[in-house]
């Protein structure tokens, strides 16, 4: 079966809705609080997604001019968060939710319409339109991580982290490429406890059943982990087997340079219960 675009429309959309709970509040010195990412405060979380949003969109619309712009980045030493940011963080409060608004309707106005099958460029490997529109939600759900966390509040996590687990999962190949490391050819099992408002309480799973490297934990803990906004040593998964634990090591579900991560011991332990699924995890 395909996937259902609407459906996958929809969750964006609930995603999305969850950042500007956050953000549409806040005064001008709250859209500058300072985010856990070096450097960068709520204003620039917020460009970054506002920003690809519309990238994401020339991908599938012109194929060609966004291969050109790619190729013309590349040539000048590639795409640098950190100055895109620069360009756009002189935007008031309300610039920025406005572009935010309209940069996000119109990615889901033109995704909605597209095969989820078609092919679109991008700065890794090229991706179907539904994987696209999917690291869309992944971006969206990591962002306001680090927007949450800035606010420190807590965000209750629901059954659209399976979307961002997937892409976790799929991009184990990518998280060796980006730093010119040969992936090993090792299976590796992935099965994740469900936040526990999903009904149905049975684990999400990846890989074969009888592989001997194995990671096993609460879902919210592996997204954080393989979005790098928790350290490794600072969340409750069960990571078993040397493949298992150096893609644990170097997991990043985004495309782009390497990411830094966080440092260990920056956001403590708690329990799970209230995170989704689990005994005891990092919310």
């Amino acid at each position: 079966m395909g996937v259902d675009m609407a459906a996958l429309a929809a969750d964006v959309s609930a995603e999305s809705a969850v950042t500007r709970d956050l953000i549409s509040g806040l005064d001008e010195a709250g859209w500058h609080t300072p985010t856990p990412a070096a450097g960068w405060d709520i204003t620039d979380q917020v460009s970054h997604l506002a920003y690809f949003d519309e990238v994401t969109i020339a991908s599938a619309v012109d194929s060609d001019a966004f291969i050109a712009e790619r190729t013309a980045a590349e040539a000048a030493g590639g795409i640098d968060p950190d100055t895109i940011a620069a360009r756009f963080h002189d935007l008031s409060g309300a610039e920025m939710l406005a572009w935010f608004d309209t940069a996000r309707q119109e990615l889901l106005s033109t995704f909605i319409t597209i095969d989820p099958g078609a092919r679109l460029p991008w700065f890794g490997p090229a991706m179907s339109a539904a994987s696209s529109l999917t690291a869309r939600l992944m971006e969206t759900w990591a962002h306001t991580q680090d927007i949450a966390d800035a606010l420190r509040v807590t965000r209750e996590p629901t059954g659209r982290l399976r979307h961002v687990a997937h892409i976790g999962v799929g991009a184990r190949g990518y998280s060796y490429a980006v730093r010119g490391l040969p992936r090993p050819d090792v299976p590796v099992r992935v099965e994740l406890v469900p936040p526990a408002s999903e009904p149905s309480g049975a684990s999400w799973t990846w890989g074969p059943a009888d592989a001997r490297d194995r990671i096993t934990g609460p879902a919210l803990d592996f997204c954080l982990l393989v979005t790098q906004r928790r350290h490794r040593d600072d969340v409750t998964l069960v990571i078993e087997g040397p493949a298992a634990t150096e893609w644990m090591t170097i997991a990043q579900a985004f495309a782009g340079a390497a990411g830094p991560g966080r440092d260990p011991g920056l956001f403590p332990r708690t329990s799970s219960a209230a995170a989704g699924g689990g005994t005891d995890g990092t919310a």
